[in-house]
């Protein structure tokens, strides 16, 4: 989901880009060239931009701070918590309305947290 979500992004971009390129550049060759480049460029700073989450997230782990140490595994079983809670909420066990907007926003939210973590966790495994 992040992953269509960011390519969605970028593939705007992308789609806006080629408009102003296929109005300046006349040729296919050189139209279809500066296409190609402008891809890598977003690929290699998509890339960058990993790398330096990576690199936020093995700092984390190397400081001397409790919370610095905690903060994603904290926030990964607060996010399950309040799933859980809506989860038993929507059942009816606990009589409470709770408007889609914030199911959809902790939805997001959770799949997000849960996908860096893991996936996050299983890339920092692979590079030892």
């Amino acid at each position: 989901m992040i992953s269509n979500l960011i390519g969605g992004l970028f593939g705007k971009v992308v789609e806006n880009a080629e408009g102003i390129l296929d109005e300046v550049i006349t040729t296919d060759e050189e139209r279809e060239a500066a296409k190609a480049k402008m891809r890598q460029m977003l690929l290699d700073s998509e890339a960058k931009a990993q790398e330096q989450v990576t690199a936020r997230w093995e700092a984390d782990m190397k400081s001397d701070s409790w919370l610095s140490k905690s903060i994603r595994p904290l926030v990964l079983a607060w996010l399950v918590v309040c799933t859980t809670i809506l989860i038993f909420i929507d059942a009816g066990v606990i009589v409470f309305k709770v408007e889609d907007k914030w199911v959809d926003l902790l939805q997001l939210v959770l799949i997000t947290v849960i996908g860096a973590y893991f996936g996050g966790r299983s890339i920092e495994k692979v590079k030892k």
